[in-house]
């Protein structure tokens, strides 16, 4: 029998950490992050990073994990992430990340495996400097097969290859060979079904609280440690509409306006990405929440 792993899924602001926390603490359970920008240390604010009291309630994991000058990726993400769920008792992943999900519970195979722009740029840029020579030498020793049905000069394939396994660890050639392995969990899925209009008013209302919480000196701590515009986590929502405020290049007005309209958009495509999950449990968005993380626990517990 599969371990069951529960997922509080969904978009931005609709309410994830306020139900994970009564039903990680009526199983006993540890919630793991599955948040791409929750793992820096340093952004609490601008992330809606559960606080020091929530986070006291119960163990989290995969919090506060990287300084915000490092890289992250899926792969990454599941290397940390797959040992917790194996040893933890009643993990509970909370997030709105939803290709960590989809890495974890449904082990992807080349035509499932999503784009990463980063490393397309990071290939592409090498190309330029030392010729598609040496891509194709990297995918020689990344997955021989692929690189010996592929001249150096197919440079959108080759580079697809080698993202292929940037993101899964797994050769292009064993996927194209194999059929995708099965998870090793069985996940329980919910999010909170809010209307739109009400979660984009939410939205708005979370960046307002935001600001007044500190978001701008949060990025401004941020650039004074040293802290780059190009680095990956200050393409996190909040961060980069800020950025030029405080190097006097936009008014605050303008950023926070950016911000509430970039994070609607957000909002709405992690709402398309999780309306296609048909495993997922949708809980109107005016249920008690307390009876709600009943019937999970009990659901989990059956």
């Amino acid at each position: 029998m599969k371990k069951r792993v529960i997922g509080i899924v969904g978009p931005t602001a609709s309410g994830k950490t306020a139900l994970s926390l009564p039903v990680a603490q009526r199983l006993g359970g540890h919630i793991v992050c599955m948040d791409s920008m929750q793992v820096y240390r340093g952004m609490d604010v601008g992330t809606a990073k559960p606080t020091r009291e929530e986070q006291a309630l119960v163990p989290h994991h995969l919090l506060d994990i990287l300084s915000p000058d490092e890289p992250f990726s899926v792969t990454r993400y599941l290397d940390l992430a797959r040992p917790l769920l194996n040893s933890l008792p009643a993990p509970i992943l909370v997030g709105g990340t939803g290709l960590y999900l989809k890495a974890l519970s449904r082990p992807m195979d080349f035509g499932r495996v999503s784009g990463d722009e980063a490393l397309r740029a990071k290939y592409h840029a090498l190309a330029e400097k030392d010729g598609p020579e040496a891509v194709h030498a990297l995918l020689q020793k990344a997955d021989p097969i692929t690189a010996a049905r592929l001249h150096p000069n197919d440079l959108r394939r080759v580079i697809r290859a080698l993202e292929v396994y940037d993101l899964t660890g797994i050769p292009l050639s064993a996927m194209e060979n194999e059929p995708p392995p099965e998870s090793p969990w069985d996940f329980q899925l919910y999010a909170i079904d809010w209307p739109r209009d009400r979660l984009y008013a939410r939205v708005e209302a979370r960046v307002d609280a935001m600001m007044q919480a500190g978001l701008l000196d949060e990025v401004r701590a941020l650039r004074d440690a040293g802290v780059s515009p190009d680095c990956q986590s200050m393409q996190g929502l909040g961060y980069k509409e800020l950025w030029p405020v405080i190097e006097g290049k936009a008014t605050l007005d303008e950023a926070v306006s950016l911000i509430k309209l970039r994070t609607r958009h957000y909002a709405k495509r992690q709402l398309t990405w999780f309306r296609r999950d048909g495993r997922i449990t949708w809980i109107p968005w005016d249920s008690d929440l307390s009876q709600a993380a009943d019937m999970i626990c009990r659901k989990y517990e059956a």
